[in-house]
């Protein structure tokens, strides 16, 4: 190294044919100064300081200026060419890492069922990188490859620790993240993880445990009711291990809610395993026995209902709620991103730190459902911010009988839709429910430290058909050959964990017995469920529940009072420079209210609202163009020619400067209206109106409209604010 420097235009290592392995440096040196050699820490020190999102810049001038200079620069001295050869090996082993944290997925160990073909990419050939087999038993500097610093290892166990960490059953993608801070951030933490982390002998049991309630819900249903459908989790259980130490990590992190949004695969078994539902009352409902005082309105199908439950965790009893969901599979997404900001608003959470929000997908709908893509647009814009959302997706590979990825979608994968928004993605294999476990905390850090959507891809299998009664095989014979020879998630684990000298299989099955005596007896085993206690945010709907439609609301208001209201929503800070069009309105505004001149409906909208905010209720309007009105009359946010400030008068009128939210939204109607629908059926104080730019423009989002608006109280039992 320590030529490199000292002839500084034919011998140095800043040319154009290393830039790869500089930028890699210099991100190491960025994360941790200390992790680079002293001469490369001396060099970075002088360049320019680094932005704060993408670092890259005085670097790679740096190396286009080498290469400028060094093309008419005099021949290298004999001494230094001497170690080029050595530098450029080193080089090669340096994009070797950098290439396997990147695009290690694609050889991953993910598919249970051992039937995925993905041929290597050519770039994590030695060939491609300008090694061969001679270099494996020379030793090169690891770059700091899983915290281990500048130490050196030779070649064949640096490759082997990359496969290891990248390329085993547990994948990450980051490579589509810009921002530097975040992906080395998932780097280091990712190679961490995979070294370093070991599950203690409970945390195993524990696991074990999850696996067999999971499996033992679905076997008890099957045989006690034959034929009836449930959209069976089998082949995919590890998700309930996952979803446990999902809440058991997040309350121990500060979160007090969690919001979770699914389709019906997997539903029932969530509800008992995770929430805990009683077992007795989900076989009344097999067997068509309802409680007809708790019955109301026409109900809907067992796997489409909701169910709300308090969870003890190591930091605090945290509330989980599972919202209702039709057979439109992600059109529950916005549902639940509106209801978990309402429950944010409600507790002044403008971070997101004490609501979470969980959906869980299906890869073909995933993949497939444009309510999807609307919902991850949604997850930054300021009117729609929850935080950042965890997503896991039951990827068992066939969707509704479409096995061939190349009829389900046009990507490589199914979660490739959340690389819109730069969402780092976890792909599982879920055969291992430990490496499982390690992607859901994994995500929970990354969310709770960037505030941001993270996906993880649990990639499994369907072992039954769509529905108990359909017949896979007809359309599927090689995947459900593979299926029926294939051992259970369960089975596998407690066969590693008895080799393993964990417990023996004495203690496996009396774990799975014991389980089933609680199902034989309605009750239910899980020890950290405690049913509904509530607690100071609970919200009270019994008002709503209690009216009838005879029940008269005066709404008027003394004069004086929409006189004081007037005042207030007319007033403009004198330093706010109006545009012309806008200041004409609000002098008109002015005159309407002393009477010179008839109300708009602008004026009378206004006024509405601002009596609403005085009384201590909330105002929540969004659109596409609401702010000013798609027809120029609104203009509830008043926006400063010179500076572009914006002034809302309506926000002077409650003590509370959150009471009025007034948004322009994205170019959407069906997601935008379902979490307006979201927020307002958890927050019975405010007004929640959506707004459509145009009459037709509401069609978008018809799905919403007949599923939940019209429906809900009647459907779910569900008020609306």
């Amino acid at each position: 190294m320590s030529t490199v420097f000292k002839h500084q235009y034919d011998t140095s290592h800043l040319q154009g044919a290393n830039a790869t392995y500089v930028e890699w440096l210099y991100e190491q040196y960025l994360a941790e100064p200390g992790s680079v050699p002293p001469e490369w820490r001396q060099y970075f020190s002088t360049l320019a300081a680094p932005t704060a999102e993408v670092p890259h810049g005085p670097i790679v001038q740096a190396v286009a200026e080498r290469t400028r200079r060094s093309a008419s620069a005099p021949a290298a001295a004999p001494a230094a060419a001497e170690g080029a050869p050595v530098m450029e090996k080193q080089a090669a082993v340096s994009r070797l890492i950098q290439v396997y944290s990147l695009r290690g997925h694609q050889i991953a160990d993910l598919d249970p069922l051992g039937m995925w073909e993905r041929p290597a990419p050519a770039v994590l050939s030695f060939d491609f990188l300008g090694l061969d087999e001679s270099d494996l038993q020379r030793e090169f500097s690891t770059g700091g490859l899983a915290g281990r610093g500048h130490t050196r290892m030779k070649l064949q166990d640096i490759l082997a620790l990359l496969k290891q960490i990248y390329c085993g059953k547990l994948a990450a993608e980051f490579a589509h993240i810009s921002r530097a801070r975040e992906r080395l951030w998932l780097r280091e933490q990712f190679e961490a993880c995979r070294v370093h982390w070991t599950f203690a002998k409970d945390e195993q049991k524990t696991i074990l445990d999850s696996l067999t309630r999971a499996e033992g819900i679905e076997r008890y249903l099957n045989t006690r009711f034959v034929g009836q459908k449930r959209f069976s989790l089998e082949g995919s259980e590890t998700l309930i291990p996952a979803l446990d130490d999902l809440i058991q990590r997040a309350g121990d992190a500060g979160v007090q809610e969690l919001i979770f949004g699914m389709a019906h695969r997997g539903r029932l078994n969530v509800l008992v395993n995770v929430l805990g539902k009683s077992p007795s009352d989900l076989f009344s409902e097999f067997e068509g026995a309802y409680d007809l005082a708790r019955l109301k309105g026409s109900g809907d199908v067992k796997y489409h209902k909701g169910y709300s439950a308090d969870v003890r965790t190591p930091g605090r009893n945290v509330h989980i709620a599972l919202a209702f969901n039709p057979s439109h599979l992600e059109i529950v997404n916005p549902l639940v991103e509106g209801s978990v900001r309402a429950r944010q608003d409600r507790r002044g959470d403008s971070l997101g730190e004490q609501v979470l929000p969980v959906l869980i997908h299906g890869d073909a709908a995933f993949a497939g459902q444009g309510v999807v893509a609307e919902t991850f647009q949604l997850s930054q814009t300021r009117a729609f911010y929850t935080g950042g959302t965890v997503h896991l997706v039951i990827n068992n590979q066939i969707g509704f009988t479409t096995s061939d990825p190349h009829d389900s979608r046009s990507t490589t994968y199914c979660s490739d839709i959340a690389k819109m928004i730069e969402a780092p993605v976890f792909h599982v294999n879920g055969d291992d429910p430990e490496a499982a476990v390690a992607a859901v905390r994994l995500a929970l850090r990354y969310r709770q430290v960037f505030h941001k959507d993270v996906v993880i891809d649990l990639v499994s299998y369907r072992r039954l058909g769509h529905n108990e009664a359909d017949e896979p095989a007809a359309t599927q014979p090689t995947m459900y050959n593979a299926i029926r020879e294939h051992p259970s998630t369960r089975s596998l684990y407690a066969r590693k964990l008895i080799g393993d000298g964990v417990m023996t299989q004495a203690d496996a099955d009396k774990m799975a017995d014991d389980y089933r005596t609680a199902l034989d007896e309605g009750r239910n085993p899980n020890q950290a469920a405690l049913g509904m206690i509530g607690n100071q945010y609970t919200v009270d709907w019994s008002r709503y529940t209690q009216a009838t439609l005879n029940d008269s609301v005066s709404t008027g208001l003394p004069e004086a009072e929409l006189q004081r209201l007037a005042g207030i929503i007319n007033t403009v800070p004198p330093a706010h420079k109006l545009h012309a069009r806008v200041q004409r309105i609000m002098e008109d505004r002015r005159r309407m209210a002393a009477g010179e001149l008839r109300c708009d409906w602008g004026f009378a909208e206004t006024l509405a609202y601002a009596s609403l905010l005085a009384a201590n209720f909330h105002v929540r309007l969004v659109g596409q163009d609401s702010r000013r009105g798609t027809f120029f009359h609104r203009h509830a946010a008043l926006i400063d020619q010179t500076t572009g400030d914006t002034y809302t008068p309506l926000a002077h009128v409650a003590t509370d400067p959150g009471a009025f939210m007034v948004a322009d939204s994205l170019l959407s109607e069906e997601a935008v209206l379902g979490f307006e629908y979201g927020y307002s059926t958890t927050s019975p104080d405010t007004l929640v109106i959506w707004e459509g730019q145009f009459g037709d423009f509401v069609n978008g989002a018809q799905v919403v409209i007949d599923q939940f608006i019209s429906s809900g109280e009647a459907k779910w039992g569900r008020l609306s604010g």
